[in-house]
């Protein structure tokens, strides 16, 4: 289920899904295959990866395509800092963390060709900074590949609603069905986008 804006000409390009159906893993993927057909390709942006302790999941890190990581948010902490950091579900978020991170990521510079953002969620949105940072991308006509969740009860985040509603932005509802699809989908806009950047 693709919506889009005119066809092949969408800048923005959104995957969606339900919670662990493969939408970190599909962007992941998406630039490995851009990285051997492009390899002097400039790509800025950050992933968000699950951390675990055996079978539990205890929080979230950002690792940055440059190979920074750091933390997200977690159950595991509490300092004297973290009562006062936001939480979502039973997760506390380091937005400081967060922002240390993903910001100098989202910063447009000449010569870059496509931003990864991996993922406009509730968390990443703590940030105060965090979707202005994202709109500037967006206006600045440089490919954009992002995550955002699906609404949650039928209800949008604020944020997020806004950039799935933007003129420009394409969105990839994703399924275990069609995963592979998808990403063959995705890429080939990024690369068409690209000849034309």
């Amino acid at each position: 289920m693709v919506m889009a804006a005119a066809p092949g000409s969408s800048k923005c390009l959104l995957v969606t899904g339900p919670p662990g159906v493969g939408k970190t893993t599909l962007i992941t993927r998406v630039l490995e295959a851009l990285r051997t057909s492009h390899p002097h390709l400039t790509v800025q942006g950050f992933y968000t990866r699950e951390v675990r302790e055996g079978a539990d999941r205890v929080g979230f890190e950002v690792v940055t395509l440059d190979g920074r990581r750091g933390l997200l948010a977690s159950t595991k902490i509490s300092s004297t800092e973290s009562f006062r950091w936001p939480t979502v579900g039973k997760y506390k978020v380091d937005v400081a963390s967060f922002e240390s991170l993903a910001l100098p990521q989202l910063q447009i510079k000449e010569g870059i060709d496509l931003f990864i953002v991996d993922e406009v969620g509730k968390m990443e949105l703590y940030s105060s900074s965090f979707f202005p940072a994202v709109l500037r991308v967006l206006d600045s006509n440089i490919p954009f590949l992002a995550t955002i969740p699906i609404p949650k009860f039928g209800r949008d985040i604020p944020g997020v609603a806004r950039l799935r509603n933007h003129p420009g932005a394409t969105v990839f509802t994703l399924n275990p069905g069609n995963r592979d699809a998808m990403k063959d989908t995705i890429y080939s806009q990024i690369v068409n986008l690209l000849q034309n950047h």
